[in-house]
């Protein structure tokens, strides 16, 4: 069946006590047992719940996975993917890669007895030199943030089966729609459900898609042992979300692409980020692994004082943290999504000062163009 189609029905059916055509929001801590080791299926809350699981299975199918699991942040996913590991063993991982991510590698789990090396995963030649004996992830965000660099997926899953590694891949920024990085060769998929899969901005959330068997039978007995679950309520959000993923993303690649050309035009931008551009250096990357170039742009304004006068200068374009949802927002990672990182490490990544970032929403184009060229007209 059709991406749109699997959106809004995989993993439902009609609820079996009431018809209800939308799944119910089983807001419950247990379940009544018929009998001593007799029951449904569901015997306590953070174990199993009926309306998480629904969630899973939909967000499973969409990323065609074996099994996914559900949890209470992206970051809470993120960190019991790495919980596949054990002391000693090394990861591989993007450098420009989330904030949020740098600082639960670098400032937690390395004091957990996990090594890091954090390389441009863009450059599979530098990945191949960084992998050692004890090598045992490789850790991908493509497209980065805030950057927007790729990762050619095919060929470092090509990598990552050499040193007999698990290639994981952060799909938050281009979700299913876009990119289906298990087709492409990787073990495990992670998302921010909190983004473009719930796209509303009212829920925060995590997803843990997996290819293998093994892997996700530990993942399961890591949620359910952690308890870093998503709630009841969060999940039934994710299931009102991603039924309307397909539309969404359609619309906000088609803003995505409007509004970066118009930055790319614009005298005031000294360097637009966005795949969609042919100027991207790896503009024939984007087309052969993503389906579309979606709404996440970033681009360079030349100082701090420039970027401040934009991102106090625009009214559609809401200055916040997050992004993927239904209404435009503008940051500025080197004090928001990236604060965690050290200024040197920010600037040899090209995270400036000057650096604004976009998350383009679903507003009439024009009414965006006319917001940031008003923005723009203060510098």
């Amino acid at each position: 069946m059709g991406f749109d189609t699997e959106a809004i029905h995989g993993g439902q059916i009609p609820d079996p006590a009431t018809s209800a055509i939308i799944t119910p929001i089983f807001q419950t801590s247990t379940y009544v047992q018929e009998g001593l080791g007799k029951h449904k299926g569901y015997e306590y809350a953070r174990t199993q719940n009926p309306t998480r699981a629904a969630a899973e299975k939909n967000v499973c199918i969409l990323e065609g996975g074996t099994a996914a699991y559900a949890f209470s942040s992206g970051m809470a996913a993120i960190d019991t993917v790495l919980k596949l590991l054990k002391a000693g063993d090394h990861v591989i991982c993007s450098d420009n890669t989330y904030g949020g991510t740098f600082r639960l590698f670098r400032f937690v789990l390395e004091r957990f007895g996990l090594q890091f090396t954090f390389v441009d995963t863009s450059n599979l030649t530098a990945v191949q030199a960084a992998v050692r004996e004890t090598t045992r992830m490789i850790y991908v965000e493509t497209p980065t943030n805030p950057v927007m660099s790729l990762t050619d997926l095919r060929a470092a899953a090509k990598t990552s089966r050499r040193a007999k590694a698990t290639l994981v891949v952060d799909n938050t920024f281009m979700s299913p729609y876009f990119q289906r990085p298990l087709a492409l060769g990787a073990d495990i998929v992670v998302h921010s459900t909190t983004k473009f899969l719930n796209g509303h901005s009212d829920s925060v959330g995590g997803m843990v898609v997996l290819k293998h068997a093994e892997d996700a039978e530990r993942v399961k007995f890591l949620q359910n042992a952690v308890g870093a679950i998503l709630s009841p309520f969060d999940s039934w959000l994710l299931l009102r979300g991603t039924k309307t993923l397909g539309v969404r993303m359609r619309q906000h690649d088609f803003n995505g692409r409007k509004i970066a050309a118009f930055l790319a035009r614009h005298p005031g931008v000294k360097k637009v980020y966005y795949p969609g551009l042919k100027t991207h250096p790896q503009f024939a990357l984007a087309k052969r692994q993503m389906s579309g170039f979606g709404s996440m742009i970033s681009f360079e304004t030349g100082s701090l004082g420039r970027a401040r006068k934009v991102l106090e200068g625009t009214k559609l374009f809401s200055l916040a943290e997050s992004l993927g949802g239904v209404e435009s927002l503008i940051s500025h990672p080197a004090t928001m999504t990236h604060a965690s990182v050290p200024r040197e490490e920010r600037l040899r990544l090209g995270i400036s000062d000057g650096l604004v970032r976009l998350s383009v929403g679903l507003e009439n184009v024009e009414d965006l163009v006319e917001d940031l060229k008003t923005a723009l007209g203060r510098i």
